[in-house]
């Protein structure tokens, strides 16, 4: 849920205002309003520097440490920045040492030197690179040719005469400066020094500790100058105003320290015309996919926090794509591994619990490792529990996941009821409420009504009923402030994209049908060929049968995760946000303090 925010609005002597900014981030409580980005030259100093010490801490942390004496380096954090600045050259410069090499072998092998003293014999040698279309073979009688590489595209190849002047069909290529061996020793040097700044670098991770210290002032110091640079004046300067903001649950705390420090404040509830920060109040499991919901924008403050809901579905499309409970262990596993994982150890709560929910939703859809579990006997008693393969008629998967997705829009509609009501009042949002009675009430009624809990005679008055209802929403009571015949071409239009979009929003849910298709496929084929592998089950083929199936299923699950991430994301983006009318883009709070979490 969003928390709710008070504004407050302080008013100091500007020789107090150092003072003023310690207090706040003692408190770590409050955001005061400033720029995000650089606004003057001190401001973009900080940020570089701060860039600077992000990049070492992450490079440091990053070396491998095993074979370096125990003894560290002291060391400045200037001397690390140009030991990692000569590491990054010494790197780009192998890098085009291998470069070199690569466009170089494809010359071959040859003697430099022989090519020199036939040069001052007067043989004049000439190397040529050009398309394949553009080469003729008879290019060889004009001259002595020898091709000495080719490709679909290119053909590269070398003419020799003792005609200094002789003329050909193109224009030749510049020659090797180097030949391969003496680019491969380059290379062995270049890879000596990048150890040895390794190793010197590795000797420097006793000074992260600092490095962390002193990059936690530097964004403490920049996170006060931007505050101090964008604050409003009066008095000719002699006053100072600041504007922030905090949760409306520190209020008589707050009170209480702002009582104690020379400043006039005035508190009051924030509005959504302030524009406040946005901080989201979650329980332990949502709070893992709040970084979701930032991916694409914390909301308004008039709007709804759609974690809580994001954190249902996603889970339950991410499983529903990859719907193998073999992939839910091993991701499941793969979430525990990331604890120790640096700089992913965040995530893993997150891996741990759609790795369960995969379990969870693999083994309802009987499939372990693309294996269909609901043919072996050890089943036989629970296998009522199992997804049918067939609802209606139809693929059970599929029927399910549409099932799934009118659920979904359903939600999406009644949450944007229930906010429009708040924010524009019942009569306000007569419109909204029409579409929400229109389609999610058709759909309770039709599903009551095929389920045998209301005959023919009630649903049809009950349809009626709704159809009049939702129409003089629609179409008449959209905007009472508005001319009715505006109100029903308004109507009309809004019918139209609504009957147009809809449909398509809920087809769009089949995708997790198809993914799940795909990937279930997929791990077949792999069972299948490590089956014909394994053959008569020598101990050979055994060993490829496990190679296969391995790397197969491996590489389906990564996959099959990759989609199951990105897909079910969109649904959620698109389809739920659409519907619900969510609105994002609003600032993270983000409390003025003295001290960096780290």
């Amino acid at each position: 849920m969003i928390s709710k925010m008070t504004k407050y609005s302080f008013i100091l002597l500007s020789g107090d205002k150092e003072d003023f900014l310690t207090g706040l981030g003692d408190l770590g409580l409050v955001d005061i309003v400033r720029s995000a980005k650089p606004v003057d030259e001190r401001s973009a100093t900080l940020f570089a520097k701060a860039g600077e010490y992000k990049k070492a801490i992450s490079s440091l942390e990053a070396l491998e440490d095993d074979t370096v004496p125990a003894k560290g380096e002291v060391a400045t954090p200037e001397e690390i920045f140009e030991t990692l600045s000569k590491l990054g050259i010494e790197k780009l410069d192998k890098k085009e040492l291998q470069a070199r090499l690569e466009e170089t072998a494809l010359w071959g092998s040859y003697n430099p030197q022989r090519i020199k003293e036939l040069e001052e014999s007067g043989c004049v040698i000439r190397f040529y690179d050009v398309p394949r279309k553009k080469f003729n073979p008879d290019w060889g009688q004009l001259q002595a040719l020898e091709v000495v590489w080719e490709s679909k595209d290119r053909v590269r190849f070398v003419t020799a005469s003792y005609d200094k002047d002789y003329s050909f069909p193109e224009a030749p290529c510049e020659a090797p400066s180097k030949t391969v061996e003496e680019l491969r020793a380059s290379i062995e040097k270049s890879e000596s020094r990048i150890e040895l700044i390794k190793m010197r670098l590795c000797k420097m991770k006793d000074m992260l500790p600092a490095l962390k210290e002193q990059y936690a002032t530097i964004l403490q110091n920049l996170d006060r100058h931007l505050a101090d640079v964008t604050v409003q004046t009066a008095a000719e300067d002699a006053l100072c105003i600041y504007t922030g903001y905090a949760p409306t649950e520190k209020d008589a705390e707050l009170a209480r320290a702002f009582d104690n420090m020379p400043v006039y404040y005035i508190q009051e509830k924030a509005t959504v015309q302030d524009r406040p920060p946005i901080s989201l109040k979650n329980n332990k499991f949502t709070r893992m996919f709040t970084v979701l919901t930032d991916m694409y924008g914390r909301p308004a403050y008039d709007g709804f926090d759609p974690t809580p809901y994001i954190s249902v579905f996603f889970m339950l499309f991410f499983a529903f794509c990859m719907g193998d409970a073999g992939y839910g262990i091993a991701l499941t596993l793969a979430g525990i591994l990331l604890r120790k994982a640096k700089g992913f150890a965040s995530l893993a709560p997150l891996v741990v619990t759609l790795g369960i929910a995969t379990i969870v939703i693999g083994f309802l859809f009987h499939t372990f490792f693309s294996i269909d579990i609901s043919t072996w006997e050890s089943m036989e008693p629970i296998k009522g529990i199992f997804l049918p393969s067939k609802i209606a008629g139809y693929d059970g998967t599929m029927v399910l996941a549409i099932l799934v997705g009118i659920v979904h829009i359903c939600l999406a509609l009644v949450v944007k009821t229930i906010y429009a009501t708040k924010n524009k009042g019942f009569l306000g949002s007569l419109g909204t409420w029409g579409w929400t009675l229109l389609i999610v009430g058709g759909i309770v009624v039709g599903g009551l009504s095929l389920g045998g809990v209301l005959d023919a005679a009630v649903t049809k008055i009950v349809v009626i009923v709704i159809g009049i209802l939702s129409a003089l929403g629609i179409f008449l009571l959209n905007d009472l402030h508005r001319n009715p015949l505006i109100n029903i071409g308004a109507g009309l239009w809004e019918t139209y994209n609504t009957a147009t979009g809809l449909l398509g929003d809920v087809l769009s849910y089949l995708r997790l049908y198809a993914l799940g298709l795909a990937g279930a496929m997929l791990g077949y084929a792999f069972n299948d060929l490590g089956g014909q592998v394994l053959g008569d089950g020598a101990i050979l083929n055994w060993v490829f049968f496990v190679l296969v199936v391995l790397i197969g299923h491996v590489l389906n699950m990564a996959m099959a995760a990759l989609g199951a991430f990105v897909h079910p994301l969109r649904l959620n983006f698109l389809e739920f946000f659409k519907n619900s009318g969510y609105e994002g883009g609003a600032r993270i709070y983000d409390p003025l303090k003295n001290t960096i979490d780290k």
